[in-house]
Order: C-alpha cells, then structure tokens, then sequence
C-alpha cells in the first residue's frame, strides 16, 4: 500500500472529486464522510459548504461544525478516500454517524486504506480538533470498514437495529 496524506480539498482536486461521486452514484453506494457532496451541483458549491459548516457559527441548522478531508495517495495524488471529522456529536450523530465518517473509492476498497485513513484521522482527531475518545459507528454487513475500526483499537459498546440493518457503535480512545 502506498502511503498516504490528509488534506482539507481544493480546487485543485475538482476532476478527481467529481469522479468520486460519480463512482458512488454509479454503484448506488452510500457517500459517507463526503457531507453533502451526493447534493453538491458542483465541486465549487461542495467547497463553499464544507468550509461553511466548518464554523459554529455558520454550520447549517442541525447540522454540527465538522471538517473534511481527502486521503491522497503520494505516489500518485489520487484521492482514494473521503473524510468527515464532526467536532461534536448531536442526537441524530450519538446513535447514527459519530464522530467520524469516512468512504473509501470504489477501486480502492481492500487494499487497507480505510484502516490507514481512519489511523491518520484518528491523530487529526487527538492532534487538531482536541478530542480524547470518538465514537465511529458502521453498517455491521460492512465488513472492511468493521476492520478498519477495530483494526484502529475500536471497542464495541453495542448495536441496534434500523432500517434493515444492524448498526454497529464503536469507541476508540485516542
């Protein structure tokens, strides 16, 4: 596996971005950890919402302040993953969310770099946004993002049933 870096987006990455999507969209895949990047009608209005939800103060009505980031793989400047690092939990996020969120490109997947992402997430999580313990949580059918938890040190405090599916919540102490 190449090693990879975090990054807040840019401009600079709007072809590779939009793709993102569109491999998402394709497949009929679940964009977590993108914020709002499935409604975005463009990378420049995606750009101007995550910096706006950044911020207490401008962050969309319940919704909470949260940062963004793409994994980008060195060798190639190919983003591989997406991130969203929310700097509190509300109602919704305690049960259904957490801390963080995170997808990994459709041709990227079982290579480890949900684990290495969520490594690298984690510091920024201790480091940057000055948390001592996240709370993840995941599908339990996915498997690879399961790993990628508990591969990070991630405790599993219980799951619960919700459309069909078994959610899975799960701390890590950073």
């Amino acid at each position: 596996m190449s090693k990879l870096i975090l990054m807040k987006p840019t401009i600079a990455y709007e072809e590779q971005v939009w793709n993102y999507r569109q491999a998402f969209l394709e497949r009929g895949d679940s964009l977590d950890g993108t914020s709002r990047l499935r409604e975005a009608e463009s990378v420049e209005w995606w750009l101007d919402d995550i910096e706006q939800n950044r911020h207490e103060e401008t962050v969309i009505e319940g919704f909470v302040p949260a940062t963004s980031y793409l994994a980008v793989r060195q060798s190639d400047n190919k983003v591989v993953a997406m991130i969203q690092v929310r700097h509190r939990l509300n109602d919704f996020l305690i049960n259904f969310g957490g801390h963080i969120g995170y997808s990994v490109h459709p041709e990227e997947r079982r290579k480890g770099y949900a684990t290495e992402t969520l490594r690298l997430t984690l510091i920024e999580c201790a480091s940057v946004h000055d948390l001592d313990k996240v709370l993840i949580t995941c599908d339990k059918a996915n498997v690879g993002s399961r790993k990628a938890i508990v591969n990070n040190g991630g405790s599993l405090e219980n799951e619960y049933e919700k459309d069909g599916m078994t959610i899975q919540r799960y701390w890590i102490n950073l």
